[in-house]
């Protein structure tokens, strides 16, 4: 996204009936949420400009500067607006500071979404002129036909011989439906299950219900019919290497939620707690690893994993000493070898995976999952996580504390 020069910043400052433009005295009282509403329309880019649109802060309706104090805590609030985990799945956008018209502003640029719709807490928000609204049945429309016609991330591909008879529809109308969409836009019935379907990107049209990857990893039957990658491995090793005897083996299979509820549930099994009743007054009880780590650990690797063109399960190993996490696919984007894992740092190789596992409740916010598991193993006594970077797999490395 290429930055915009003052002076195209300052025309499109000017014009008041721009529908790329939002404008904010501050960000206080109902302005955060006027402008992430912004965001969500500006990502939609309903009138297909294919061009950013700008929230200003610090300006009034009619474009005159306010002399807002531009701080670094303002800046911060309005960067979080990526990552917070309200608005799905994450927009691309920038935070400046900038000096326009002989005044310092907060400036947020959006880049339309190569993956549309886009919600904001379950609504999909677009823009006519300079006027914000909820997205009628006709516009969701427009928004997926575009979808379709772009080059589009992996997981909202349709994959060819696949049909709503690989779904589980069930689950989608009483499980995900009610947790993506805002109740009152889901009490309007005028919508079929195909384009409600077609909506959330389970399939790729209405009148083409082929199954996304998307749809098949969270709605499949049998995903790994599809995609031979959608599984995971545990295995815990009596000793250090893999050489060593096996202790527990299983292979989790099904919709991306039951495969990380399944690994979480056989995690607990083993992670045993001990007891110490002499280096204290008080007994005290830990486990072998803090499962809040593990958890991080593990939905990061489901999320961020490669699942185009492999076979390859995500893998957990336990051993007597550590506890390793492979992901296949390495670092993606923005995310490089050498700046992994940098708190704030992310970037999506499955976007609308990471919008479905926030409707699931398995993320809450975008961007912290190893920043958490940081601090939970810190504060468990624990050495410092280690990962090992290569182009073609992610691997995690938690070891037993003292």
């Amino acid at each position: 996204m290429i930055p915009f020069s003052d002076a195209e910043l300052e025309a499109m400052l000017a014009d008041i009936e721009s529908d790329r433009v939002e404008r904010k005295q501050s960000f206080q009282g109902d302005a955060p949420n006027a402008v992430r509403e912004a965001v969500c329309a500006f990502a939609n880019d309903l009138p297909g400009h294919g061009k950013p649109g700008v929230a200003f802060v610090g300006v009034r309706d009619d474009g005159e500067p306010t002399g807002l104090p531009i701080e670094d805590q303002l800046l911060t609030s309005l960067g979080s607006i990526k990552d917070d985990g309200n608005i799905v799945p994450p927009p691309t956008l920038t935070v400046e500071k900038r000096l326009l018209a002989g005044s310092e502003m907060a400036v947020v640029t959006v880049a339309p979404s190569d993956s549309p719709p886009v919600r904001y807490k379950g609504r999909i928000w677009v823009r006519t002129g300079p006027r914000k609204s909820v997205a009628t049945a006709q516009d969701e429309r427009i928004l997926n036909e575009r979808r379709r016609h772009r080059d589009r991330p992996f997981d909202v591909r349709p994959l060819s011989g696949s049909g709503l008879r690989d779904l589980d529809l069930l689950r989608f109308r009483e499980e995900y439906l009610p947790n993506a969409v805002a109740s009152d836009v889901l009490e309007q019935n005028d919508r079929t299950l195909e384009q409600r379907l077609a909506a959330t990107k389970m399939v790729a049209s209405a009148e083409e219900p082929t199954a996304t990857v998307l749809g098949l990893l969270v709605l499949g039957r049998e995903p790994r019919d599809f995609l031979p990658g959608a599984w995971a491995q545990f295995l815990k090793v009596d000793g250090t290497d893999l050489s060593d005897p096996i202790l527990d083996e299983l292979a989790l299979g099904g919709p991306v939620l039951d495969v990380i509820r399944r690994l979480e549930e056989k995690l607990v099994s083993h992670n045993r707690v001990s007891v110490d009743l002499t280096s204290a007054p008080v007994e005290s009880r830990r486990a072998h690893y803090p499962m809040p780590a593990l958890q991080q650990l593990i939905r990061n690797a489901m999320l961020h994993r490669n699942y185009e063109g492999t076979s390859a399960p995500v893998r957990v190993t336990w051993y007597s000493d550590r506890l390793e996490i492979l992901s296949p696919g390495g670092p993606y984007g923005e995310v490089t070898a050498t700046n992994f894992g940098t708190p704030g740092l992310a970037d999506y190789r499955n976007p609308n995976l990471a919008e479905a596992m926030k409707v699931l409740g398995l993320v809450q916010r975008f961007g912290v999952g190893i920043a958490a598991a940081r601090r939970a193993l810190k504060d468990g006594g624990h050495p410092e996580l280690d990962f090992e970077v290569q182009p073609g797999f992610v691997l995690a490395r938690v070891r037993r504390s003292p």
